[in-house]
């Protein structure tokens, strides 16, 4: 019915310009008149055709599939953030979450099945990019009316980058700011008698210091008073670039990077932070589980569902939060702020209905949720952060206002070969670690790494 409509408005169109060609004087007027009406019916016609999507979004049972290419986003939180606000708001839509095997990697996930929610972040966007998933958003946001004044420039502006110098492509909808700051357990600052963390930023050496008075065995545990993510995570602080964004080679050997692997040398030599066995990599097992950690510094996303879980599995312990130090000169700014983001796949064959639900996601009330439930909105709306970690029980006494401490900088453009070559950073940790080299040795080392490897993937992947 719907194509009979659009040819008879087709043949009058051009019964119409066959007039236009033939009449002059006032027939030219009576023609503009006759088109003028035929173009609003037309456009009313499209309204409503835009209109009937959205009904049917509210009526017809829907099953829209959601994957996450990168970043730590348990079940708890995919249900309590997109499935149950997405299914009371519209209950004859379901979100359905694919869980592709460990072993199967984002492009063999993206070829063999067509999720319609795309969920990535930095470390994931520039492979999406590649595989042709992403579905450009701009006449999706045009035609919803989506109003993208409402979201933070400094994620947003990050997103119109992805596809830096191939058009003005907008891939993305920023879901929510994935933020720094600093994880401490009380019980081990208990144990030793160390002071705890306030709301006051502190220094590199100033939680050197700390560290230092943290790391120690006792009755045969080892106890480590700092993890930072190493080499990648120091980085942040200072928002510098693997990649030459222009070249594609290595951008390491350079005095900013030079401070990074200083530092990084600083925390490993503290007394018994690398064990006899050669041990060095601290993460988050550590701190959560073990709980042998002192201090972390590290994202929100990466630990508070997480630590969820494990207190819904009846394991708890005495943690906080304080903001995340920085250099002296830096104080006042932490980490760059990972965005995580929602995209609709090119393949959908829902797109309208997904770009509705990612609308939705991103509403007042739909980054209310995200607030309190730990994770940083992606709006601008002071008011949220008032709420922020309220109806998450692994938050609750937990001084949440330090997570605010401080202004996240914008994350540096991720290049398309960055992903591949990091890493050459952690090997670049491990030598500074084990084997003994010398900053300036380690840089040089992993220069040549990082540049060979990009020569590989020039071939591979292309010239980008």
């Amino acid at each position: 019915m719907k194509n009979n409509k659009f040819t008879i408005i087709s043949l009058v169109l051009l019964t119409v310009l066959t007039a236009c060609s033939s009449e002059g004087g006032n027939g030219g007027s009576k023609v503009k008149a006759e088109l003028s009406s035929l173009t609003d019916s037309s456009t009313t016609a499209a309204s409503a055709e835009v209109k009937e999507t959205f009904k049917k979004l509210g009526d017809e049972p829907l099953t829209l599939t959601f994957y996450n290419t990168s970043g730590t986003f348990p079940d708890v939180e995919f249900k309590t953030l997109i499935a149950d606000p997405i299914k009371k708001k519209y209950p004859n839509v379901t979100i359905e979450r694919i869980t592709p095997a460990a072993t199967a990697t984002l492009e063999e996930v993206l070829s063999t099945h067509v999720p319609d929610i795309i969920y990535s972040s930095s470390t994931s966007h520039q492979r999406v990019v590649r595989t042709g998933a992403f579905e450009d958003l701009r006449e999706l946001i045009k035609r919803h009316n989506f109003d993208e004044s409402r979201l933070k420039p400094i994620l947003y502006d990050y997103i119109k980058g992805i596809t830096k110098g191939k058009g003005e492509e907008i891939v993305a909808i920023p879901f929510n700011a994935n933020q720094h700051v600093l994880y401490y357990n009380k019980d081990i600052f208990d144990k030793f008698g160390v002071e705890y963390p306030t709301e006051k930023q502190l220094t590199w050496d100033e939680i050197l210091d700390l560290a230092t008075k943290l790391t120690r065995t006792e009755n045969g545990v080892q106890y480590i008073g700092l993890a930072v993510d190493n080499l990648t995570g120091l980085s942040k602080g200072l928002g510098l670039s693997y990649l030459d964004p222009t070249t594609g080679n290595a951008a390491i050997d350079t005095p900013e990077w030079r401070r990074i692997f200083e530092l990084q040398k600083s925390i490993l030599e503290i007394p018994g932070y690398v064990t006899p066995e050669g041990t060095w990599n601290w993460g988050r097992d550590q701190f959560m589980k073990d709980q042998t950690i002192a201090l972390r510094v590290s994202w929100l996303a990466n630990m508070v569902g997480p630590l969820e879980e494990l207190r819904q599995q009846g394991v708890e312990f005495n943690w906080d939060i304080a903001p995340a130090p920085n250099f002296s000169e830096q104080l006042g700014k932490t980490r760059e702020a990972q965005i995580h983001s929602l995209s609709v796949n090119s393949q959908s064959k829902h797109k309208d209905e997904v770009f509705q639900v990612i609308a939705e996601i991103l509403s007042d009330e739909g980054q209310r949720i995200l607030a309190r439930n730990g994770r940083v909105p992606a709006i601008i709306n002071p008011e949220l952060e008032k709420e922020y970690g309220l109806d998450i029980p692994v938050l609750q006494g937990k001084t949440v206002q330090n997570v605010f401490v401080g202004e996240p900088l914008q994350e540096h453009y991720i290049h398309p070969y960055e992903g591949e070559i990091a890493i050459r950073l952690t090997e670049a940790t491990e030598d500074l670690a084990v084997k003994g080299l010398d900053v300036n040795s380690a840089i040089r080392k992993a220069t040549e790494a990082i540049n060979k490897d990009v020569e590989t993937l020039r071939t591979t992947i292309g010239e980008q």
